[in-house]
């Protein structure tokens, strides 16, 4: 492999692994401060593609096709909490799952009924439709560039959001002993509203940024969303640095595993035995990186002790 390709995949492991962390870091939020399992956030990732699409098709603006995604999916995760996750914080997590599984079919009964059942499909920005030139005389495309920037400017600001304002502090509070802050006069269940709120937000953000490079469809979230749990497993629950450096090492595991384990495998069987084990194994390399950190950081990477 020249270099030049490995830096191309490098950054392809990069791209994804921010669209990971935009869904994970919602989902680790979530999870952090209010103990729940939420089996519907890839619901709302598919929303906000949804929404996006839509709103592109009607407007021919990319921007205002992303500000409806957040939009939308932060009003559905708005919703969604105030008519039913309201009720299943003070029961177990299997009713839970049980609960959250059925909002995935609901919301996907849903936006077939609203859609139809064919793929839409979202435009990339006409002004990173192209590629650009990177040192080295590598071409990639500008809007992977545009989804990286994105990713991390929105990571940057979670961070501030969390350790700078009055909000972030209250979260912050709410992960180690939500009676107490209860007690001090915060309205936990507007915190709660908030939190899942802008959970949500962040699923539509990324439905809607990868919308642009997929189709979007019915059902596009739940793949994402099984990534998502491996990558706040990595990380640690309930840390937001712990979502980005997770989401980072699967994106990068899973895409580089993919190009490298074929090759590595080529040196000594042929062609398409080497494909064939080295997909296969490069399928699992994210469990197994999984495994692997668990046995030595069962709390994950940043996760809290109990």
């Amino acid at each position: 492999m020249t270099t030049l390709l490995l830096i191309e995949q490098v950054l392809n492991g990069l791209q994804s692994g921010i669209m990971l962390f935009l869904m994970a870091a919602g989902l680790t939020l979530i999870f952090g401060v209010m103990g729940l399992i939420n089996l519907a956030h890839g619901s709302l990732y598919m929303i906000g593609a949804f929404a996006a699409a839509a709103v592109a098709g009607a407007t021919g603006s990319f921007v205002l096709a992303l500000m409806a995604s957040l939009a939308a999916a932060a009003a559905a995760g708005a919703i969604v909490e105030v008519t039913v996750i309201r009720r299943l914080y003070d029961r177990d997590h299997l009713d839970q799952v049980l609960a959250t599984f059925a909002l995935i079919l609901i919301f996907s009964e849903g936006t077939r009924w609203l859609f139809g059942s064919f793929p839409l499909y979202l435009d990339v920005p006409s002004a990173f439709a192209g590629p650009v030139t990177l040192p080295g005389g590598i071409q990639y495309p500008a809007y992977r560039l545009l989804i990286i920037a994105v990713g991390l400017a929105v990571a940057v600001g979670l961070f501030l959001l969390i350790a700078r304002t009055r909000i972030g502090i209250q979260i912050r509070a709410g992960e180690s002993d939500r009676e107490m802050i209860g007690a001090l006069g915060v309205d936990i269940s507007r915190l709660y509203t908030i939190v899942f709120a802008l959970g949500a937000a962040l699923a539509g953000l990324a439905g809607a940024l990868v919308g642009a490079i997929q189709s979007v469809q019915v059902g596009m979230g739940e793949p994402v969303l099984i990534l998502a749990f491996v990558v706040i497993v990595i990380g640690g629950i309930g840390s937001i640095k712990g979502a980005l450096v997770g989401a980072l090492l699967v994106g990068l595991t899973d895409t580089l595993g993919g190009v490298l384990l074929p090759l590595a495998f080529g040196v000594f069987l042929d062609a398409s035995t080497a494909t064939s084990i080295g997909s296969a194994l490069a399928s699992m390399a994210i469990y197994i990186l999984m495994a692997v950190v668990l046995i030595y950081r069962p709390t994950g990477l940043y996760g809290a002790a109990p």
